[in-house]
């Protein structure tokens, strides 16, 4: 009987390689949040200092490198939320996590129409990230009901909703600061009635 061979452990990204790859996320989120899911490919290569074929051998195709953006950003506000927890009181680590799940979800509706166009939709990635972002939320609303800063009843869920619909006033361009005063609003009809 001929034994099995046991697959090898996937190598470790060289630290150039991945360092690469990292540079191309971010220019890549960049130029799909200024011209669209159709930003030119190798504008973007080239921004971040590599080749067009270093940006293909990451990213084979447009639909990768989009569904890598959204990835990566949905790990990066999930990490936040942690990260402003430990630097922040309660309530101003909440309301800066709010803030940065507006400035997702304005980006997101810019590649929103490219993620959907990708083989098979997008549902199977917004069903991964939505269980990151609702751990992310109600850990910080819960961190804010047990310091007294906001009321036991609100429901993380329905912050989450809320938070949806002020993402979806950047359609002008001071669409930051209705963002800004509708997040506030949010946070003071959150707060504990005394």
């Amino acid at each position: 009987m001929r034994k099995k061979r046991s697959k090898p452990a996937p190598r470790k990204p060289r630290t150039d390689a991945q360092r690469n790859r990292e540079l191309i996320l971010e220019v890549a989120r960049e130029a799909f949040t200024r011209s669209g899911a159709d930003a030119s490919l190798d504008e973007i290569a080239k921004q971040a200092g590599v080749g067009p074929g270093t940006l293909y051998r990451h990213f084979p195709t447009r639909g990768a490198l989009i569904e890598a953006v959204y990835r990566s950003e949905v790990e990066k506000m999930a990490a936040a939320a942690s990260k402003l927890a430990d630097e922040l009181p309660p309530l101003e680590a909440l309301r800066a996590w709010m803030m940065l799940f507006v400035d997702h979800i304005a980006a997101k509706q810019i590649i929103a129409p490219a993620l959907n166009s990708i083989v098979g939709g997008a549902s199977k990635l917004y069903e991964g990230s939505r269980g990151q972002v609702q751990e992310a939320i109600e850990a910080l609303v819960k961190r804010a009901i047990k310091s007294g800063d906001i009321r036991r009843d609100l429901d993380p869920f329905d912050l989450l909703r809320a938070l949806i619909g002020v993402s979806h006033v950047s359609t002008g361009p001071d669409w930051k600061q209705s963002a800004t005063r509708l997040v506030d609003i949010l946070i003071a009809g959150s707060r504990q009635v005394k």
